[in-house]
């Protein structure tokens, strides 16, 4: 695919792609501390769950190798702290949690720099592996002369290779499937009209660019087939956790027969959180919102919305699609070991 790397790890060298700035400019960030590794994470220059995931594992490798260390005790105290602060960047998306706290417990196991290091590595390896699995498993749901809306931007821009929701389109346009994808712009900040129309058409994707407010007109005229999406987090009952404006078109499925399908790693399985109303939701400067306001007004600006586990056609992860009930079927996948596709 002709698309940037979203992360490039060589040399104990981290560079993240500055999402702000596409499609017009191709742009690193040099990460050389964890405040540049926050700002980063927090300003969505780096975004995507499990991109942020991999770049935090990284960005605590680039923290701790400026820090000299005497003693075990030393280095996972230091970590920890440093833990600390990087955990807070972003509340919803789970996958920055779990990436610190694989990073932490193989500190626990082994503390020095080099096992730390060795886990990052792996935590983005795993992520191109699971990425090619949830193609694998999805690209059946995309049949010849279908058209497929998403929303945001879950694709090669927001993980390591392929894509969560893009995955599926990806590795069926590569094995020559007809089909269409709809875009929706995904305001306020449009990671669908900036990132995802970009990253297909770069692709050779056949995608046609639409506004949010779209929707219901395409799906009233039996234009749309299915929607596919990613997610940030899911709950232990199959709620599901994305970008603001994910609950619009689940309901808008429901009301017109349209599948909704959600991929994800499971590493963005939450089995600790039991629904979605116990998930923070981010509320972002309300300024990303005002941009074009005519008058002085008060604004909200949350990030996320949650979609209830019974408007969730199917969740499609690394390991086989999970069907409904959405919290049986995803705790029995989340309890295989290994990926079924290397």
């Amino acid at each position: 695919m002709n698309i940037p790397k979203t992360i490039i790890w060589e040399r104990d060298s981290l560079q993240l792609l500055d999402q702000r700035r596409l499609p017009g400019a191709v742009h690193y960030l040099q990460i050389s501390n964890l405040e540049q590794a926050i700002d980063a994470i927090r300003t969505l220059a780096v975004r995507g769950a499990p991109a942020i995931g991999i770049a935090a594992a990284y960005a605590l490798v680039v923290a701790m190798s400026r820090e000299e260390h005497t003693t075990a005790v030393s280095f996972q105290d230091r970590l920890a702290a440093l833990a600390e602060r990087l955990r807070c960047a972003r509340p919803t998306a789970v996958n920055l949690a779990w990436a610190i706290n694989r990073v932490q417990a193989r500190a626990a196991a082994d503390p020095c720099l080099g096992a730390i290091r060795d886990e990052a590595e792996a935590i983005h390896a795993e992520d191109r592996r699971i990425c090619r699995a949830i193609g694998a498993h999805g690209k059946r749901l995309i049949t010849p002369g279908c058209t497929v809306l998403t929303h945001c931007n879950a694709g090669a821009l927001a993980v390591s290779e392929l894509g969560t929701a893009t995955a599926p389109l990806y590795l069926s346009h590569a094995d020559g499937v007809p089909f269409r994808v709809f875009a929706d712009e995904t305001r306020p900040l449009l990671q669908g009209a900036r990132l995802t129309a970009w990253e297909l058409a770069e692709a050779g994707v056949d995608v046609t660019l639409i506004c949010d407010n779209m929707a219901a007109t395409f799906m009233a005229r039996n234009e749309i087939d299915l929607v596919l999406v990613g997610t940030d987090r899911v709950t232990a009952n199959g709620d599901v956790v994305n970008k603001i404006g994910t609950l619009n078109l689940a309901v808008l499925c429901h009301h017109y027969g349209v599948p909704f399908y959600v991929a994800c790693p499971s590493s963005t399985f939450d089995p600790d959180t039991a629904c979605g109303k116990d998930v923070p939701i981010e509320e972002r400067d309300p300024a990303e919102v005002l941009g074009t306001a005519a008058a002085r007004v008060p604004a909200r600006n949350p990030a996320f919305d949650v979609t209830p586990a019974d408007l969730v056609t199917a969740i499609i992860t690394e390991h086989g699609i999970a069907r409904p009930p959405l919290a049986d079927a995803l705790a029995d996948l989340m309890s295989k070991p290994g990926l079924p596709f290397n």
